[in-house]
């Protein structure tokens, strides 16, 4: 084969692999075109979706673990997609009434409250009226809402966990007033959450969510020990409630809306939002969370240890359904239930609300607030 034949074939082979190239190429632009056209859409709907739920923890720094849960609760949000979650922190002059206002602020759509009764009663104090759910993480010795609400008592995380994916649950708020004494009551939440001097006779509004009460149980809460409830939690308050079995009974004046004044002897007299207590106690069975009225509870013995023994086993009776109420009892519970409330004892009494201890007042006021709260719970 001469020269001139070589160079045809060698010319022939070069136009038939340039042609197959320039198809492959062809192909490969169509399928990147393809491609391209078919991820716009999904591009499109990743831009419009909207951005994940802005959370902020308002948490109370002389609790333990703090810290860890801090990192815990990054990592949390990180893996969930979810934005930098605001990390704001108690102070002995703010409880966190002003840590919580300044999270609603900011565009936070959850307020998570980490710490104690007092913490989560600063939080809602913010949170009341707002619309913004309040979810809980328990680190406290009583934590009292989240027991009524089931929230995790032993595990933050899992605490964390159902206040990301929860349903949103309105409850009613309690608010606690001394019409007489306001001066000598003490209640950081409530002085953070006005201009007044901490000093005022202002009447101010007491936060409650649990139980509010006088006697008996406020005097217990007032002298309890503080480092034993740390060593042995809850069961501290009770053995502060032995020294004061065989204290005075109390001489009420009580005004349940617009009904006449009733007159009564009582050794504790409770307002109550919810009724479960520590140690499996239910104290009041009726005790709705939204249910849009106060439950009252005038607890009351006679005959010494045998009259608390007796009221006792009315409580754990009353926990489980069954109702003595035969009238010649040592023991007993009565219990109402109103809207608003007016309590009169003369010479005063020590005042709680959600086991912090306030102070001392003569006459106090309650009234309820329905579903003024909304907070994050068990779908």
């Amino acid at each position: 084969m001469s020269w001139v034949a070589w160079v045809a074939v060698v010319a022939g082979v070069l136009a038939l692999v340039a042609v197959g190239l320039g198809l492959w190429v062809w192909q490969q632009q169509r399928r990147l075109r393809a491609g391209l056209a078919g991820s716009a859409p999904a591009v499109a709907a990743a831009a419009q979706q909207p951005p994940g739920q802005l959370v902020a923890f308002v948490a109370n720094p002389s609790k333990p673990d703090v810290a860890e849960l801090r990192a815990a609760v990054r990592k949390a949000a990180s893996e969930q997609y979810l934005p930098e979650p605001m990390w704001l922190e108690t102070t002995v002059e703010d409880p966190g009434v002003g840590q919580a206002r300044q999270a609603v602020e900011a565009g936070a759509d959850l307020v998570v409250a980490v710490g104690g009764d007092g913490t989560v009663r600063a939080v809602a104090e913010a949170l009341a009226g707002t619309g913004v759910p309040m979810g809980l993480m328990p680190l406290g010795t009583g934590n009292l809402l989240a027991r009524n609400l089931d929230v995790p008592l032993n595990d933050p995380l899992a605490a964390l966990q159902l206040a990301l994916d929860g349903t949103d649950k309105p409850i009613d708020v309690g608010w606690l007033r001394a019409e007489r004494w306001e001066s000598e009551l003490d209640d950081d939440i409530a002085e953070a959450a006005d201009d007044l001097p901490d000093d005022a006779e202002v009447p101010r509004d007491h936060i409650f969510l649990v139980i509010a009460g006088l006697g008996f149980d406020a005097a217990m809460v007032a002298d309890t020990d503080d480092n034993l409830k740390a060593k042995v939690g809850w069961i501290a308050y009770f053995m502060a409630g032995v020294r004061h079995l065989h204290g005075r009974r109390l001489r009420i004046r009580l005004t349940l809306d617009d009904q006449p004044v009733q007159q009564l002897r009582a050794r504790s007299l409770l307002i109550g939002n919810c009724g479960k207590l520590p140690g499996g106690i239910t104290l009041l069975p009726d005790a709705i969370l939204d249910d849009g009225v106060l439950d009252i509870a005038a607890i009351d013995t006679r005959g010494g240890i045998a009259g608390w023994a007796q009221l006792f086993g009315e409580v754990v009776l009353q926990g489980v359904g069954v109702r003595n109420d035969l009238p010649a009892k040592m023991g007993r519970i009565d219990h109402s239930r109103a809207r608003s409330v007016r309590i009169v004892v003369p010479g005063g009494e020590h005042v709680q609300v959600d086991g912090d201890i306030v102070g001392r007042a003569s006459e106090v006021t309650a009234r309820v607030d329905p579903g003024a709260l909304v907070v994050r719970v068990a779908g």
